[in-house]
């Protein structure tokens, strides 16, 4: 039972936090498929849609700690890759394979990685509160 904290806990929180995640995952899938990166670095990026997937399951079902330390790591991480890559571009942006990074939405450059730097962000304080909330629970009934 370590690590499984939901009984009657939260619900709504946890399904978010997963969906988050599993945009996350389908983000990293679909550039990866869209070859605007080199191919190491669309290997790399199915590699961590791949660590997140079952993680995304775990947070949705059992709302597990461990997961969403997990996720809270990754994303943080992600921020700094991100936030290295803005200032390391003097704040105009990166290019993958000598093209923009990616124009589904029309964001360039700088403009996207910061979208990148919310999402993310947004994702690892959504699953700390939710550590938190468990924490506390836990806390009160056991």
């Amino acid at each position: 039972m370590t690590g499984r904290v939901r009984a009657f806990g939260p619900v709504l929180h946890p399904r978010i936090c997963a969906a988050l995640t599993a945009v996350s995952c389908l983000v990293h899938l679909w550039l990866a498929a869209s070859g605007h990166h080199q191919v190491w670095l669309g290997i790399l990026m199915i590699v961590l849609a791949a660590v997140c997937i079952p993680c995304t399951v775990h947070i949705w079902r059992h709302s597990r700690v461990g997961a969403l330390h997990q996720v809270i790591v990754s994303a943080l991480a992600m921020v700094g890759l991100h936030a290295v890559l803005l200032l390391g571009a003097g704040g105009s942006g990166h290019v993958h394979a000598g093209r923009p990074s990616s124009n589904a939405v029309d964001i360039s450059g700088a403009a996207g990685l910061l979208l990148v730097i919310g999402l993310e962000i947004t994702t690892a304080l959504l699953a700390a509160t939710l550590v938190a909330r468990l924490r506390r629970r836990a806390g009160v009934t056991g």
